[in-house]
């Protein structure tokens, strides 16, 4: 009997060493932290779990999950109904391809930082192209305070930057189609919605999942672009969880800042352990 060779893992252990001190230290240090009340590194005080009941029994905690499950409901929304359509345009045009493809793929490469500033300065009536077009048509958009319109700008600049992944992942998804179903669709008779709805759909539930899984990540935990935006404003309207949380460390308030890390962390974590069991459930079901 030929003894199988297992010594092809000795070569993740440099990557397993790596993750372990910048991934795993930094939670178990956050989670410890949660659990004081720090002044300084130097003068930490035990507390338990009162960050964590606090946080618990907070209305603004429930305000600004209630805001962060509605933005990536949202922008989730809006960007697998555009990706998926203009992947479907792409794939019965592939003249246009490679540079809709490379155009819409510009916005990943932007620092995160700069793209509040961008839109800022696109919407000022003085110096931005929208912004004008908006004065001369009589529009009236006012992000500062009305929440609406800053609800609108989010959304519209989070597509702008992300819409690009949700059709390359869509894309490629479609790329993988044999053209056998096609050919079985046509055959059948079947319409566009009859091949969208059962030869496309099907094929393209693995990388769906996955867009759905970095896209709630991402939008759930929004963070910069909220905050050059409007602050958090008008009068909280777009106050998400991660800005309690950098509000919290501006404030030198670390423990309560530890603790809210750990609760954001396990609802990553929940939310994408659910996605997980769903894929597995739905791969032993095409089995």
């Amino acid at each position: 009997m030929k003894r199988q060779n297992n010594a092809a893992w000795l070569f993740l252990i440099p990557s397993a060493v790596i993750l372990a001190f910048v991934g795993v230290v930094p939670l178990v240090a956050v989670f410890n932290y949660s659990f004081h009340d720090i002044f300084s590194l130097d003068q930490a005080y035990w507390i338990g779990s009162q960050w964590y009941e606090e946080i618990a029994g907070s209305q603004r905690f429930r305000a600004s999950l209630a805001r962060s499950l509605s933005f990536s409901a949202l922008v989730i929304s809006v960007q697998f109904s555009l990706g998926i359509w203009i992947a479907l345009l792409l794939s019965r045009a592939p003249r246009y391809r490679t540079p809709v493809l490379m155009l819409m793929a510009v916005p990943l490469v932007v620092p995160w930082n700069m793209i509040p500033i961008m839109w800022l300065n696109l919407i000022n009536p003085e110096t931005g192209l929208v912004g004008r077009v908006f004065e001369a048509l009589g529009i009236g958009f006012d992000y500062k305070f009305t929440a609406l319109h800053t609800w609108i700008l989010l959304i519209v600049m989070d597509t702008w930057h992300w819409l690009g992944l949700v059709v390359i992942l869509v894309y490629a998804g479609l790329s993988g189609i044999p053209p056998a179903y096609y050919q079985a669709a046509a055959i059948d008779g079947a319409s566009r919605l009859q091949v969208f709805r059962h030869v496309q759909l099907p094929r393209l539930a693995g990388v769906l999942s996955m867009a759905l899984v970095l896209r709630f990540v991402d939008s759930f935990m929004i963070y910069t672009e909220a905050f050059r935006i409007n602050a958090g404003g008008p009068s909280g309207a777009t106050t998400f969880l991660a800005l309690d949380l950098g509000e919290n460390i501006n404030g030198f308030s670390y423990g309560i800042a530890a603790a809210r890390s750990v609760i954001y962390f396990l609802m990553v974590l929940a939310v994408a352990w659910v996605f997980r069991l769903v894929t597995q459930a739905r791969e032993g079901a095409g089995q």
